[in-house]
């Protein structure tokens, strides 16, 4: 136990890990040393970014999508789901509850839906930055080509949350269908960051046939790719998908790879995500109390949040409604935290108007 405390306490000043070192902290389980890695990564974050919490307003836009993901419960070839897109009217509508509400962060998040061109996007996000100047739009779109991705930037968009699903190709291709490029995922992040966008990956914890190993490349690759998110929660079967038998990813795993990335990048912006909430029955605090400083609330029409269903048994109530937002302040004031109307921008960007 003294040795694992040694390696945490030296991790934390100096950010630096072996991968030896990470596996130990990994696969240890002494709650002792697991709660004091917990409790550098939540040093970690407050040195940075305080006591202040995030929040963002999700709106998922549309279940429909290209792809045949095989762990996702909206593929393409999923028979069962009862599809729908948002009109540009319903998004705005959203948005405008939001701002109400106190959200300064609109996340438009959806399947490959070829339907929403670079000329309807490009629309919505000029309208919400003409509406709500003192907002941020984030995008998680999926794959696009570089073109496209610069001109919904130029129209306005500040942030792009494309998560990598696993740094290792050949699980990469375990995972997904012939025709979708692990290459071209690693190229489409590479395009985002350059463009100028504040850009997100992430990945699941404990997707089938996941090593140890593959998340210590995952967390490398996170390292030496330096986003300003970090987008991660336990994997999570769906009844309709060719993973349905498969175990679900666990929690404290989960909890531990947070609080990795944090001690290792303390300015990221770490979400605790509705995955880890759908897992756990207070998954917000256990984010939080892992390094974590944002969180998502649900925006969407009921519609949309019941067949938004990337996985069985989604977490649409409580603290990740948007509705309850108070009751999501009060419950963070009592942790010690406060959850701040602000765009909460990453700490060190240096692209317009960041806090």
């Amino acid at each position: 136990m003294s040795e694992l405390i040694h390696i945490i306490d030296n991790f934390y000043h100096t950010h630096r890990i072996s991968d030896d070192d990470m596996v130990k902290i990994i696969d240890c389980d002494n709650h002792a040393v697991t709660d004091y890695l917990m409790e550098k990564a939540v040093q970690a974050r407050k040195a940075v970014y305080g006591n202040e919490v995030y929040i963002r307003g999700l709106i998922e836009i549309s279940n429909i999508c290209k792809n045949d993901c095989y762990y996702c419960g909206i593929r393409k070839s999923n028979m069962n789901v009862k599809r729908y897109r948002l009109s540009k009217e319903d998004i705005l509508h959203c948005a405008d509850n939001g701002y109400k509400l106190g959200f300064r962060t609109f996340v438009l998040q959806g399947g490959e839906d070829i339907f929403f061109s670079d000329d309807f996007l490009c629309g919505i996000i000029g309208e919400l930055k003409e509406n709500y100047p003192d907002c941020a739009v984030t995008l998680s779109l999926g794959e696009r080509t570089r073109e496209s991705y610069e001109r919904l930037y130029a129209a306005g968009a500040d942030r792009y949350l494309l998560r990598h699903e696993t740094a290792t190709k050949e699980h990469y291709e375990k995972l997904h269908p012939a025709n979708m490029s692990f290459d071209n995922r690693m190229k489409c992040l590479e395009n985002l960051k350059d463009i100028g966008y504040q850009t997100g990956c992430g990945m699941m914890i404990g997707s089938p046939e996941q090593t140890v190993y593959d998340i210590v490349r995952d967390i490398r690759f996170i390292e030496e790719f330096k986003p300003h998110m970090v987008g991660m929660g336990p994997f999570i079967p769906h009844k309709d998908t060719c993973f349905a038998d498969k175990e679900a990813g666990s929690v404290l795993l989960t909890l531990k790879v947070m609080a990795i990335v944090r001690i290792m990048m303390p300015n990221v912006l770490l979400p605790s995500t509705t995955a880890l909430a759908t897992m756990c029955n207070d998954g917000h605090r256990a984010g939080i109390m892992a390094g974590c400083n944002v969180i998502m609330p649900n925006l969407s029409p009921e519609h949309a949040k019941e067949n938004y269903t990337l996985y069985d048994n989604k977490a649409n109530s409580g603290t990740e409604d948007a509705l309850k937002i108070q009751a999501l302040a009060e419950r963070m004031n009592e942790l010690g935290y406060t959850v701040v109307i602000k765009r909460g921008d990453y700490k060190g960007y240096d692209k317009g108007d960041v806090i």
